[in-house]
């Protein structure tokens, strides 16, 4: 008998301790519980806001190329005068993006930066379609008023035309026909194409070709940098342009620094800040000290600055 009760009295001292372990693991639970809920919360939050940010990143990659263009093509459409935006900066881009993409079968990068690519050449394809149409319509019009003032028929008013197959390099670039601008185009990357196809197994032929790539798309702006010197002034330029084509290429030397891209990459990337930089000192310069009078026939495209 007294055995038994002391068997029961180990029991109940064994329970007791038991049940107070399990109270004290319920509280535990009941105090960490809200906080791990929290920490799961705070989790979720921060994945779906990185997940937000590399959205907003990878689309500011692909389209951030293109906004600047935005401005000075809807100023061209509404002055009709595209004398302020020079066509050479599409034939830079077009070779610049036309070598990456050849580049990209040699040595890999970012997906991302390839349909930057593609949609870049669309965007230059219809800046030229509408550069051209202007250009041409303006030369149309100040011959018909020429040969009005001379009391000729109105259809006697003919352009010469210049064509790309006329293989003539006194107007290299100055066709007349958006045509002719795609046949260049096509012809290039179809010569390059095959050249890059003979040479894909030579590493010095692909680390050439991706630096061409961004270096040439890094002398961006040295035709318009040209453009403005010739004409001592910027009027015709979109500002606006200049000023995106900055922040871009600022945003664009940083992507690349941290996402580790080919040295080439940055370094092309830095020079094109250096060149932008340049041109929005130009607008400074020519706007504090004009080197000649604004013209009567451009004075429409006054609003076309944007500072």
């Amino acid at each position: 008998m007294p055995a038994l009760i002391k068997h029961i009295s180990k029991f109940g001292q064994r329970t007791l301790r038991n049940s107070s372990i399990r109270m004290g693991l319920d509280q535990e639970s009941s105090f960490f519980g809200p906080l791990k809920m929290e920490d799961e919360l705070l989790g979720q939050i921060v994945s779906i806001f990185q997940t937000v940010v590399s959205w907003v990143a990878a689309g500011a990659m692909v389209f951030g190329g293109v906004v600047p263009y935005v401005p000075q093509y809807r100023d061209i459409r509404r002055t009709q005068n595209a004398e302020g935006f020079s066509t050479y900066v599409c034939l830079v881009l077009l070779v610049a993006n036309i070598l990456r993409i050849l580049f990209r079968f040699g040595r890999y990068f970012e997906t991302l930066l390839l349909w930057q690519s593609f949609i870049m050449i669309a965007t230059m394809l219809i800046m030229l379609n509408l550069c051209t149409n202007v250009r041409v319509a303006a030369e149309l019009n100040t011959k018909r008023r020429s040969f009005l003032a001379t009391d000729c028929k109105d259809e006697e008013v003919r352009l010469p035309k210049r064509l790309f197959l006329d293989l003539d390099w006194s107007y290299f670039w100055l066709w007349s026909r958006f045509l002719d601008y795609m046949q260049c185009v096509l012809a290039f990357t179809l010569v390059a194409a095959y050249v890059t196809y003979v040479l894909l197994d030579s590493a010095l032929y692909v680390e050439t070709l991706g630096f061409l790539a961004v270096f040439i798309e890094a002398m961006l702006g040295t035709p318009q940098l040209y453009c403005n010197y010739q004409n001592k002034s910027t009027e015709g330029m979109s500002i606006k342009m200049v000023l995106m084509w900055t922040s871009g290429d600022t945003f664009k030397t940083g992507y690349f620094l941290l996402t580790q891209a080919p040295v080439q990459f940055w370094i092309c990337g830095l020079l094109q800040v250096f060149v932008d930089i340049t041109i929005l000192l130009q607008v400074y310069y020519y706007s504090r000290y004009p080197q000649k009078p604004v013209s009567h026939t451009v004075s429409h495209t006054t609003s076309a600055k944007a500072l």
